[in-house]
């Protein structure tokens, strides 16, 4: 490991402690990377404000109470408690006085109360090129594939350690030469309307991480008007199903202007055509529950943006929820949405404010049948919250929650 004057300085017995604990964790973390350097990073997002255990607690109060500081801007990933409406999260006293210490030690070492797995959507947007350093998978694959910045699968307390010193290793995705594609998605065999629309999009990701695992894929014949909150889910699925990092969309996004330019102008190892039944196979392996009864509904995971919190909107005109239908968002679209959100709410919904459904016990029964048309809920719920899945689109979660019964629209799907 060659480590600069400033770095050898950092992780002495002279720098400040809670710098040199740091700098300890990280470069030991480096080299078991393979990393032989360092590298400056601009910006931390930090995923390790959500608790799970006590360790995690003591951790982030260790470095707080050493004197901790971040040394570039970090934002800060969903919480455990939903600040607004505190009484939505049904834990035990320990845990939500557990809770509220790990968000403070972090607020106190100087990072952003920012409270969203969606830093990106709001206004926290690294540049193309930028060296980072992001836990939370979803930001992740967005930040290397939508904004072109760099970093790697980062998770818990390697963040922060990364935000206090202000460095990353040197391998990885942090390399020019390691973000070529060497995968080609050729989407030409599946039907334009398919691709116009937002359900598409998870399936589309959750086929991804499980074909490619952690290899960088270029999609060609993806619209060039496709919007960033379907980007958005395809990357949140493709993390959540494999080790995607970073994908390339041709023609979109900033480090593929064209094929050569994706794949550094190498051939592709492999050409992948998925067809219709791929999609529809991928669609339904989303989905776990057996027969048509919901008993609730979640939306906004990544947390939904002020558009998709509007077209929810638009569809609970008219209509009232038979079940629960939590809508996961940040603060500030929460205050921003005006009329819309007392359209959301008249229908019955529940926003969730700075957390999710998934991190925070919220539900109100402890297992069941919850439909979603984010793919990363549908991933994890089964596993985190103890209900089975139905995969559908938008449309098909507001019908489905005003009669309790799954109501799908099939005929994209054929």
């Amino acid at each position: 490991m060659h480590l600069t004057a400033e770095e050898t300085f950092m992780i002495s017995s002279q720098a400040p402690p809670a710098t040199a604990m740091a700098m300890r964790i990280l470069t030991e973390t480096a080299r078991l990377m393979g990393a032989d350097r360092l590298v400056e990073i601009t910006n931390a997002h930090i995923d390790g404000c959500v608790y799970f255990a006590d360790s995690g607690v003591f951790f982030a109060e260790k470095l707080r109470d050493l004197g901790a500081q971040v040394s570039v801007p970090a934002t800060l990933n969903v919480g455990a408690l939903d600040l607004l409406r505190p009484d939505l999260v049904r834990a035990s006293r320990h845990a939500l006085d557990m809770s509220r210490r790990l968000m403070t030690a972090y607020l106190d070492m100087g990072c952003t109360a920012s409270w969203t797995c969606a830093p990106y959507q709001a206004g926290y947007r690294p540049g193309l090129d930028e060296q980072i350093a992001w836990a939370e998978s979803n930001a992740i694959v967005f930040a290397n594939s939508v904004l072109g910045a760099r970093t790697n699968r980062y998770g818990d307390y390697f963040d922060i350690c990364a935000a206090i010193t202000g460095r990353a290793p040197y391998t990885g995705l942090h390399i020019k030469e390691n973000r070529y594609a060497t995968v080609l998605i050729d989407l030409s065999g599946l039907p334009a309307p398919l691709l116009g629309e937002e359900a598409f999009y998870p399936v589309l990701g959750a086929w991804l991480g499980k074909t490619v695992g952690a290899a960088v894929a270029a999609f060609n014949g993806m619209p060039i008007d496709v919007s960033e909150d379907c980007l958005k889910a395809l990357a949140a699925a493709s993390a959540s199903t494999g080790a995607v990092a970073l994908f390339h969309v041709i023609g979109v996004t900033p480090e593929a202007a064209d094929q050569a330019e994706a794949f550094g102008g190498l051939p592709p190892v492999e050409i992948i055509r998925p067809s219709l039944q791929d999609m529809r196979t991928a669609r339904d392996q989303l989905s776990t529950a057996v027969g048509d009864k919901i008993d609730c509904v979640a939306l906004g995971s990544p947390h939904f943006s002020i558009d998709e919190c509007r077209q929810l909107a638009a569809l609970c005109k008219g209509r009232t929820f038979c079940r629960p239908v939590y809508v996961c968002t940040r603060h500030d679209v929460y205050s921003a949405l005006g009329d819309d959100r007392e359209a959301i709410e008249a229908a019955g919904a529940t926003f969730v404010v700075g957390t999710c459904v998934v991190v925070a016990p919220i539900l109100k029964q402890s297992s069941g049948v919850l439909m979603t048309n984010s793919g990363k809920f549908a991933h994890y719920s089964p596993s985190t919250v103890g209900h089975e899945v139905v995969y559908g689109s938008l449309l098909d979660c507001v019908r489905s929650a005003v009669t309790g019964k799954v109501d799908r629209d099939e005929e994209l799907w054929h």
